[in-house]
């Protein structure tokens, strides 16, 4: 059985090389023919050439116009453009980055803001809302500039580590090796202000769901998280982002408020698959900061520089959380000391908070864009707070930097320096004896799994300790053509107390990957990455069974497909 299960991996891995093969083979823009969908009465109707044929070649049924929308895309890097449509962007703007197809965005990333001077309602570019288009509840969504769409995304991996489940982390979003697995199943119910415009005030909201294996690295404590901590399920949901907008173009070169939950700022990657160049994740993002829940400012002070400001309640919490208490099960008792049955100086109180890292928080940025819209630089501090040991309650300074050196290549850059406060030492008996006993948040009593990992103190007698990462990873892009890209990935990862991964170490990883279109609407992403660990042992186990790492290196041939809607 474990040999047909890592023969069905490597089947599913090796499927987008061989559709990838036959694609080129038989079509020089990347793939095979279809057969030519159904016209509509102009009978030579092409919406590349002529957009206004677009519904006469479409149809008029709900499964005849999603079916010819997959085809009239397919093997083009874009869709069909209307030219009567408004201008996308600003004109004295700074030129789109890049192009999606191939890479996942067209502007370099910054979180907390629908990007500002570059975007109309209803510009996604949606078979969903294509096929949605001749009823009654189509043209009210688009009447109402509101949007309705997503993805399926499904992958497998082949690795030199065999411990299931879990035996590929601190790799993530493919934690268990020589599986296939449904990662995520995402819909978006979107409503995009329009930043172009400087005469009017407009509002826009996002409500999202996600099923699938993934919503492990979204889960925020509070909100569904019994999912994950309670039952450790391998299939979970979540809302990663809700939240309403509204966009004030008279303050300087606009002003765009968001209020909700939305995915933290910046990062070259985040948790939902078309945003990223490859199917796995650094290191470097696995363990950052993912969501922040309150509200987020974002001010263009010109084309060239953005400012953010934002208040939260920290990283991956709820509100609720903010004062939310449980009573201790194992209170410090007066009169006794060290080694003695209540004594606890971690927790002395007869109750504590659910959440100590739940608090105010603030973040800001800074960005920095050229005229010729090439280089972009962006410090950042998110999510700061007194850093007190939490959930997690990460303090992230660090910057991402992008580049375009030519029409093929590009660079994507972030490093920074993360850390916890007051860390329980891992070492320490006294800390062994109090999670023993259910004297913490995070003990086994109120968070069966995967709870978060204590420090590796420096000496074990110590109580607490600060627990920091300093990390940093690149992207290096090579584009040859619209539907393809090349990536290769170097990080460099130090968990210096463990608290992240588990284990005290430096990380290497090297990743080569490859994003295969077919069309802007089925992607698929074959890689191979190698990790190793510099100062023991770190993969194979798995922490909620009690089973230690026994591999410092691992080696994962991976792939999956988007498959968008």
């Amino acid at each position: 059985m474990k040999t047909l299960n890592k023969l069905s991996a490597a089947l599913l891995i090796a499927l987008p090389f061989a559709s990838m093969a036959t694609a080129e083979a038989s079509d020089t823009q990347g793939a095979p023919a279809l057969p030519a969908p159904s016209r509509g009465p102009s009978g030579d109707c092409d919406p590349y050439k002529n957009f206004d044929c677009l519904n006469d070649f479409l149809g008029t049924g709900f499964w005849e116009r999603l079916t010819n929308y997959y085809r009239l895309e397919w093997g083009q890097a874009t869709g069909p453009a209307d030219p009567k449509a408004p201008a996308s962007r600003r004109e004295d703007w700074p030129p789109a980055a890049q192009t999606t197809p191939p890479m996942p965005f067209t502007e370099w990333p910054y979180g907390g803001t629908t990007a500002l001077g570059v975007t109309r309602p209803g510009s996604v570019d949606s078979p969903l809302m294509t096929a949605l288009g001749n009823t009654a509840f189509g043209d009210w969504l688009s009447r109402n500039n509101l949007q309705l769409y997503g993805w399926i995304n499904a992958g497998g991996n082949v690795s030199t580590s065999s411990t299931k489940p879990g035996g590929n982390a601190p790799a993530a979003y493919l934690y268990t090796p020589n599986t296939v697995t449904l990662d995520q199943a995402v819909i978006y119910l979107d409503r995009f202000p329009d930043t172009v415009q400087t005469d009017h005030i407009d509002w826009g909201l996002r409500v999202s769901a996600i099923y699938g294996e993934n919503y492990r690295y979204t889960t925020a404590y509070g909100l569904a998280s019994y999912q994950l901590l309670k039952e450790n399920n391998v299939y979970g949901y979540d809302f990663p982002m809700m939240y309403g907008e509204i966009f004030i173009p008279w303050i300087a070169d606009g002003l765009m408020l968001r209020a909700g939950r939305f995915i933290s700022i910046p990062d070259i990657e985040a948790q939902l698959a078309p945003n990223n160049y490859m199917y796995t994740h650094s290191m470097t993002y696995t363990f950052d900061n993912y969501t922040n829940t309150g509200l987020q400012s974002t001010l263009a002070l010109n084309k060239n520089w953005t400012v953010q400001l934002g208040v939260t309640v920290g990283t991956e919490a709820f509100p609720t959380h903010l004062s939310q208490r449980f009573d201790n099960p194992y209170p410090n008792v007066p009169g006794t000391g060290p080694g003695d049955i209540g004594y606890n100086p971690l927790y002395p109180n007869a109750t504590f908070k659910k959440d100590p890292g739940s608090m105010p928080s603030v973040s800001a940025c800074v960005r920095y864009l050229s005229d010729d819209g090439k280089t972009d630089i962006m410090p950042c501090a998110d999510a700061i707070n007194s850093g007190r040991y939490g959930y997690n309650n990460l303090q992230w300074y660090g910057f991402t930097v992008y580049h375009t050196f030519t029409e093929h290549w590009h660079i994507s850059y972030e490093a920074y320096d993360l850390f916890q406060n007051r860390v329980p030492n891992s070492l320490n008996s006294d800390v062994q004896t109090i999670y023993a006993n259910g004297g913490s948040p995070f003990s086994s009593r109120f968070i069966p799994f995967n709870a978060p990992d204590l420090a590796i103190c420096a000496d074990a007698a110590l109580l607490t300790c600060k627990a920091s990462v300093l990390t940093n990873v690149a992207y290096i892009n090579y584009s040859p053509d619209p539907l393809n890209n090349f990536s290769f990935r170097p990080e460099y990862y130090w968990d210096k107390q463990g608290q992240r991964t588990g284990v005290a170490s430096r990380y290497v990883n090297f990743a080569i990957g490859w994003q295969h279109w077919f069309s802007p609407q089925i992607e698929v992403r074959p890689e191979i990455a190698t990790y190793h660990s510099l100062n023991g042992p770190a993969f194979n186990g798995n922490s909620n069974a009690g089973i230690p790492p026994n591999k410092s290196r691992e080696t994962i041939l991976s792939g999956d497909i988007i498959f968008h809607f």
